[in-house]
C-alpha cells in the first residue's frame, strides 16, 4: 500500500533530479544566511573564525548528505528519516523523530523562516513591521506580542500550505522558480561586495584568533558551538527531499544525487557570501546591526538605496521559497506516521483530486502558526538546530546498524569512503551537540523535554494499537 491510502488515491511521481536539487537548495537557503552571521558575531568576535565555522558546517552537511543518500536509495518511501530510523532501530525511534519533526524541527524552521520573511517585508512596508504592535496577550507566565509582522508570517504559511495542497507539481514549480532567483541574487551580492565595495581584507585579521564578547559569558568552545547552531540552522533541511522520495521519478538515483549537488552548492554559496559580508563590515560592527539584517546593511553600503531594495526583495524571494520547500516536504512524514497508526489517522489520507496529504499539510501549518507566536528568531534557531542535529546523528548511526544487521539489503548507492565519512559526521556533530547544551541549556532542554514527552505518547499509542488489534494497522 506504499504511496496509496484506503480510498485508492496515490502520490504522483512528479519530481525529477532538477526539482529534487532545487528542493534541497531552496529548503536550505532561507533566512539564516541573511541574519545568522550577525547573530554569530555576538558570540565570536573574529570574522575568519566565523567563516571557518560556516565551512565546517557545510562539510558536516555534505558528509551527512553522502551518508543519508545510502539510506534514501535503499528505502525510497514517503517519510524519509522516519522510515530510516524505524528500519534501523525500532518504531519508537521513528516516532520520536516524527514527533520532534512536527513539534520542533520542521514546524520550527517554517515558523522561523516565516518570521524572517515578515522582518524583511517590514523594510519595504514599515506598517507591516514588528514595530506595529496590534495586540499583547498574557498566557500564564508567557507574553505573546502580535504585530503586523506576526500576521504576515501567518499569511505566508497559510498561502503556501494552500498551494501545496493543490499538488506536488505546483509546489515543485514554485520551488524551482524561487530557488533559481535567490541563488542568482546572492551571487550578484557577492560579486558587488568584492568588486564595487570599498571593503578591506584586513577585516579577516587576525586569522583564526577568536575572542568572546563579555556579554556572551561563555567559554570559547561553548560560544563557538552556540554560534555554530545559528549556521547549522541555515544549513538544515538538506534531508527534507528524502521525505518526498515516493514522488520522485527515479528516487534511487535522483534523491542521493540531489542531496550531494544541493549541499555542495549551498556550502560554496554560504562561505562566499559570509566572506563578502565581513569584507564590507568589520566584526566589531556586525553584532550591532539592527535586527541582525547584515545582508541589507552590506547591500546598502555597496549599492546605496537601490541595493537595500534589491537585497530586501532577494530575501523575500529566498524566505518565501524556503517556507514553500519546508511545507512541501514535511507533511509526508506525518502521512507515513499516520499510516503506521502513530499520528492522527486523518493524516494518512491523500486528496483524491490533488494527490497530496492535504490534512497532514493543514496540521503542519496550524502548529507552525502557533510557533510563530512562541519565541524569538534566535531562540527558534537554537532549539530547532539542536533537535535536528541530534536526530540527524542518530540517523547516520542507523547506517552502521543497517550495514551490520541487513548486509543483504539492496543498496543502489553506497556512501563513499565508508566508514570514514559517516564517522566524521558523527564525531563533529557530537562535539557541537555537547557544547550547544552547555552554551544554551534552556533552549536545548526545551527540545529534550519535548522529545521525552514523545516517548510517553508513544507508549500510550502502542497500547491503544494493541487493544485495537489487527484492525488498527
Amino acid at each position: 500500500m506504499s504511496g496509496e491510502n484506503k480510498q485508492g488515491a496515490g502520490f504522483v511521481k512528479g519530481i525529477g533530479v532538477l526539482s529534487a536539487t532545487n528542493i534541497v537548495i531552496g529548503s536550505m537557503v532561507g533566512s539564516g544566511i541573511f541574519l545568522a552571521p550577525s547573530i554569530m558575531a555576538g558570540f565570536i568576535e573574529n570574522s575568519s573564525t566565523i567563516i571557518l565555522l560556516w565551512l565546517i558546517g557545510g562539510l558536516l552537511t555534505v558528509f551527512g548528505a553522502l551518508s543519508l543518500g545510502e539510506l534514501a536509495a535503499a528505502f525510497p518511501k514517503a517519510g524519509g528519516q522516519y522510515v530510516f530510523l524505524r528500519e534501523a532501530f525500532s518504531p519508537l525511534w521513528g516516532f520520536l523523530y516524527g514527533w520532534g519533526l512536527f513539534f520542533i524541527i520542521q514546524t520550527g524552521f517554517i515558523a522561523a523562516v516565516a518570521i524572517a520573511f515578515s522582518k524583511y517585508l517590514g523594510i519595504f512596508i514599515p506598517a507591516l513591521g514588528e514595530g506595529n504592535v496590534l495586540l499583547t496577550l498574557s498566557l500564564f507566565s508567557f507574553k505573546i506580542v502580535i504585530s503586523s509582522a506576526t500576521l504576515m508570517s501567518i499569511l505566508c504559511i497559510v498561502f503556501l500550505t494552500g498551494i501545496n495542497i493543490l499538488g506536488v507539481k505546483s509546489g515543485a514549480l514554485i520551488q524551482n522558480i524561487f530557488t533559481m532567483a535567490k541563488v542568482g541574487a546572492i551571487l550578484v551580492l557577492v560579486g558587488a561586495a568584492f568588486i564595487l565595495a570599498k571593503g578591506d581584507f584586513k577585516h579577516f585579521l587576525p586569522l583564526l584568533k577568536p575572542t568572546i564578547p563579555q556579554a556572551a559569558k561563555l567559554t570559547l568552545f561553548a560560544a563557538a558551538a552556540v554560534a555554530m547552531s545559528k549556521a547549522l540552522f541555515a544549513y538544515d533541511a538538506w534531508y527534507t527531499v528524502t521525505f518526498v522520495a515516493e514522488e520522485a521519478k527515479k528516487p534511487k538515483r535522483d534523491i542521493p544525487l540531489a542531496m550531494l549537488l544541493g549541499t555542495g552548492a549551498v556550502t560554496l554559496l554560504y562561505t562566499l557570501v559570509t566572506a563578502a559580508y565581513f569584507y564590507v563590515i568589520p566584526i566589531t560592527e556586525a553584532a550591532g546591526i539592527k535586527e541582525n539584517r547584515i545582508a541589507s546593511a552590506v547591500a546598502e553600503r555597496v549599492m546605496g538605496s537601490p541595493g537595500l531594495a534589491f537585497i530586501t526583495l532577494a530575501v523575500l524571494i529566498s524566505t518565501f521559497g524556503c517556507v514553500n520547500g519546508l511545507i512541501l516536504c514535511g507533511a509526508r512524514v506525518y502521512y507515513a506516521m499516520a499510516k503506521d497508526g502513530l499520528f492522527f489517522r486523518s493524516n494518512a489520507k491523500i486528496h483524491p483530486r490533488f494527490h497530496t496529504p492535504h490534512l497532514a499539510l493543514l496540521f503542519q501549518g496550524a502548529w507552525a502558526i502557533i510557533l510563530t507566536l512562541s519565541g524569538t528568531f534566535s531562540d527558534l534557531l537554537t532549539y530547532t538546530a539542536f533537535a535536528s542535529l541530534l536526530f540527524n546523528s542518530l540517523t547516520i548511526l542507523g547506517l552502521f546498524v543497517l550495514r551490520a544487521r541487513k548486509p543483504e539489503l539492496e543498496r543502489p548507492y553506497k556512501v563513499w569512503l565508508y566508514p570514514v565519512l559517516p564517522l566524521l559526521y558523527l564525531l563533529i556533530a557530537l562535539f557541537f551537540i555537547v557544547f550547544i547544551v552547555i552554551g544554551d541549556p534552556l533552549n536545548s532542554i526545551k527540545g529534550l523535554v519535548l522529545i521525552g514527552i514523545g516517548a510517553i505518547v508513544y507508549i500510550f499509542l502502542r497500547r491503544r494499537l494493541r487493544r485495537a488489534g489487527p484492525a488498527a494497522g
